[in-house]
């Protein structure tokens, strides 16, 4: 077994749910390195699952997609290790580097003839995974100049790209029926946070952002806030009253709100957007973050089933591990009882999908669910299981 200091030595006589928490993610770490592809890259077109979803152009924005997250979580345990004291694992170094090489090579995609253009997902998560590798020097690895001028590089030719697809109405999606248009119209508000996010990071690092462009990201996520704190969908020009149906409503928007909530409050943390109303503070954040456990038997229904937006308020499979993951960012910006109420949760709703071989799977797409799923599981316990003692928490929950 790899990393054993990793996932048990981090505090004496640590609670049974961390210790179980830290075991799943030995688990899912050692099936994620065991499955990296020759090329460093995660998933492949093999096992097709639906053959309508077989356009090469959107296999390969699938597999940047699931490399990026892939590459984030490994770029988590570096980090991890470092605030362990701990010198990193030499393997998973080796699988990181391997999959920055993968998507220097292939991130920067093109838009696709065909109405599904994922590519959007490539450009997104290739970006993410690239701003977080950017801040290796913080996590004690040595300093490379190769290494950043590449990280650089592609970062710089993402953001480019995504400024090319950008809609008028200020983000981002990945279907576009007009596949002859110069730019999509559609736009979704989950992968415009997404895109956000990594923006930010990508300003933060001092890179070279169209700062209007970002502006109208961030308020392009505003306009979907609903009054009852769900996010709709799709963006639209000014906000729609009857988007308060169905996949609108705060059950089919749990993992949306964990997103856009963290999107628009790091937004205006950054001092990016205007600041007009609605704005999400950490106590939005943290009712948000109450309503994904307490409504989370939808994102249960929905895991696991074949196609998409079948289950209750139309979820699909594929939200469950995304929101986690961005659930767990919500997380970390609480305060510590907070944090404590809200962790042994986040662990048991992640962890209840894990196979006997450490890998977990929402959607079956291709051979993509399963190391995007398993990626996603191990950043967010990763990022949320302790590396020093807290602060005593409260007693009171939030």
């Amino acid at each position: 077994m790899i990393l054993t200091s990793l996932a048990l030595a981090v505090l004496p006589q640590i609670p049974a749910e961390e210790s179980k928490a830290l075991e799943g993610m030995q688990k899912s770490l050692q099936w994620l390195l065991e499955n990296q592809e020759g090329n460093g890259a995660w998933g492949h077109w093999r096992e097709p699952e639906a053959d309508s979803w077989t356009n090469p152009e959107t296999q390969l924005s699938w597999q940047v997609a699931t490399t990026g997250i892939g590459t984030l979580a490994l770029s988590d345990l570096l980090e991890r290790s470092f605030l362990l004291g701990q010198e990193p694992s030499g393997e998973i170094l080796q699988a990181w580097r391997r999959s920055l090489d993968y998507i220097f090579s292939n991130a920067n995609v093109r838009r696709p003839s065909d109405w599904d253009t994922d590519h959007t997902w490539a450009l997104v998560y290739g970006l993410a995974a690239l701003t977080r590798a950017a801040q290796h020097e913080a996590w004690g690895l040595p300093a490379d100049p190769s290494l950043q001028k590449k990280i650089h590089a592609t970062g710089a030719k993402l953001i480019e790209r995504l400024w090319k697809y950008q809609t008028g109405l200020g983000g981002w999606a990945y279907y576009a029926d007009e596949t002859h248009a110069a730019r999509p119209h559609w736009t979704t508000s989950f992968q415009t946070a997404v895109a956000v996010l990594g923006l930010l990071e990508a300003r933060e690092l001092g890179w070279k952002i169209k700062e209007d462009r970002l502006a109208l990201a961030v308020e392009a996520i505003r306009r979907t806030r609903l009054p009852n704190g769900a996010y709709a969908y799709s963006v639209s020009l000014y906000p729609n009253p009857g988007d308060l149906d169905d996949i609108n409503q705060t059950k089919g928007s749990l993992s949306r709100i964990q997103v856009c909530n963290l999107a628009l409050y790091l937004a205006a943390k950054a001092g990016v957007g205007s600041d007009q109303q609605p704005q999400v503070g950490l106590e939005e954040m943290a009712e948000g973050l109450r309503l994904f456990f307490h409504e989370h038997r939808f994102l249960d229904a929905a895991s696991g089933r074949p196609m998409p937006h079948e289950a209750w308020y139309a979820n699909s499979g594929y939200f469950y591990f995304f929101g986690h993951y961005y659930a767990a960012g919500v997380l970390n910006l609480l305060k510590p009882d907070q944090r404590a109420h809200f962790r042994p949760k986040l662990w048991h709703e992640t962890l209840k999908q894990q196979a006997k071989d450490g890998s977990l799977i929402d959607f079956k797409m291709n051979s993509y669910g399963k190391p995007y799923g398993t990626a996603y599981a191990i950043s967010v316990l990763a990022r949320t299981i302790p590396v020093r003692p807290e602060p005593p928490s409260s007693t009171q929950n939030p």
